[in-house]
């Protein structure tokens, strides 16, 4: 059970590490002519991470397109950036309260 939870936590925080790449990357790519938003399908990914598979980059449908060619939209890319942040603190907050339960058990056993 330790293990199972703590390897489902550590997938979902790679793949929340790997879409947080993608979209400082798209970010980073606003101005660049020609350049596409990458983003990957989080929860068919993370689907996916539980069976060991790595993430899928995608180019996500219906990406409005300037004159330039970009079709990067800041105000999406701000929000998935805040989505994120907010999953991978919720994450880490769940592993750090599964480790903290992992010691008082280990304590208590000691103790007992």
């Amino acid at each position: 059970m330790v293990d199972r939870l703590s390897g489902n936590l550590e997938r979902y925080m790679d793949l929340l590490s790997t879409r947080q790449k993608l979209v400082a990357s798209n970010i980073a790519n606003a101005g660049t002519p020609g350049y596409k938003t990458k983003d990957i399908d989080f929860q068919f990914e993370f689907m996916s991470a539980l069976e060991g598979t790595r993430p899928n980059v995608i180019e996500p449908s219906g990406m409005k397109a300037r004159n330039d060619g970009n079709n990067v939209s800041l105000d999406r890319e701000s929000r998935l950036l805040a989505e994120n942040s907010m999953r991978f603190n919720v994450a880490s907050n769940l592993m750090r309260s599964h480790f903290r339960r992992i010691r008082s058990a280990i304590s208590e056993g000691r103790n007992g």
